[in-house]
């Protein structure tokens, strides 16, 4: 189920959230329409696209909150077409459109994840099972990772360490059965490894920056020990 998520610090991430999400929609706010719709770091994405998938995430993260609330069972994932044409629809609005769609989506969220109490529920997130406990952290780990997308100066050292060390352990996760050459990874919370191969390289790093570096947000020079190595993106 996970080697590194384990017990997952709930209260924490109850303030972490929300405090990353208000420093996206600060920053968001003073966005022109024109700046909207252009390009993003992200191949294929302007940053209308990538609020547009920040807020469809918030609303599919809700709804599993919602349903594991009143003891119904998980909703299906909306379908690649439908992913799709939600996200084509949506990036074509207005900054303020854009911008209210980001803050009501994240609000909504925000009150189903106070009402819940057990945190123990099984929820399936990324073709895996996990506690419900995850879900905050999966939600911050998309504020932060789409922050970066921006491209507004937001860097991986601006994200709180503490809140980092969890980001780290959550992209370990994921990745745990990627295809990787055998790493070595040591950062300020712990040390890894991951991959397949034989001798592993060893990466070092900040918590912040080997997430941000092993979700294909940071550029090798980033992190010590990673020259021409930059894993697969993680949308």
């Amino acid at each position: 189920m996970s080697q590194y998520s384990g017990a997952v610090p709930v209260e924490d991430l109850h303030r972490w959230k929300p405090e990353a999400t208000q420093r996206l929609l600060g920053y968001t706010i003073g966005i022109s329409d024109e700046d909207w719709h252009r390009p993003s770091p992200l191949p294929g994405w302007t940053r209308a696209h990538l609020a547009t998938h920040l807020a469809r995430n918030a609303d599919y993260l809700r709804l599993i909150a919602e349903a594991a609330l009143a003891g119904l069972p998980q909703p299906a994932p909306p379908s690649a077409a439908q992913r799709h044409a939600d996200l084509e629809s949506g990036a074509d609005r207005t900054g303020l459109e854009l911008q209210i769609d980001l803050d009501t989506s994240a609000g909504a969220l925000q009150q189903a994840i106070e009402r819940i109490e057990d945190w123990s529920v099984p929820v399936r997130l990324r073709r895996r099972t996990w506690p419900l406990a995850v879900l905050p952290l999966a939600r911050l780990h998309e504020v932060c990772l789409h922050h970066l997308d921006l491209d507004c100066n937001f860097s991986p050292d601006a994200v709180d360490p503490a809140a980092a060390a969890w980001l780290l352990r959550w992209v370990l996760d994921l990745l745990d059965d990627a295809d990787l050459p055998a790493l070595r990874l040591e950062s300020d919370s712990l040390v890894a490894e991951l991959g397949k191969g034989g001798e592993p390289r060893t990466v070092s790093g900040s918590d912040a920056r080997l997430w941000a570096w092993l979700s294909g947000r940071l550029q090798p020079a980033g992190v010590s020990g990673a020259d021409g190595l930059r894993p697969a993106l993680l949308a």
